[in-house]
């Protein structure tokens, strides 16, 4: 995903934002910089591993993320929000670890 770098952000600014954002979300993991999503380290999970970087010559923020569809997908989100909906630890019966990484 891209989108329009605000007048005075840089890529401090943007990174709290999102460590901000994603503190509490034990399903996303914002990776340290310069690391790149890959598929393989999601794999079987419902994790979302996501990199937000700042592109200064297009004044634009750049963010990629990985996800295993199966898992993070429909059928993850279903068990994630029925587990909130009854009052259940948000994370039972998912997994945060890939199948292989």
């Amino acid at each position: 995903m891209t989108a329009p770098l605000a007048e005075g952000a840089d890529l401090k600014t943007v990174r709290g934002a999102y460590e901000q954002a994603y503190a509490e979300e034990p399903f996303v993991l914002l990776l340290p910089a310069g690391q790149q999503p890959q598929t393989q380290h999601v794999v079987g999970s419902n994790m979302c591993h996501l990199q937000v970087e700042v592109d200064e010559g297009a004044r634009r923020v750049v963010a990629t993320s990985a996800i295993d569809n199966l898992t993070k997908g429909t059928g993850g989100a279903a068990v994630q929000c029925m587990n909130l909906a009854l009052g259940f630890d948000e994370g039972a019966g998912l997994s945060r670890a890939a199948v292989a990484p």
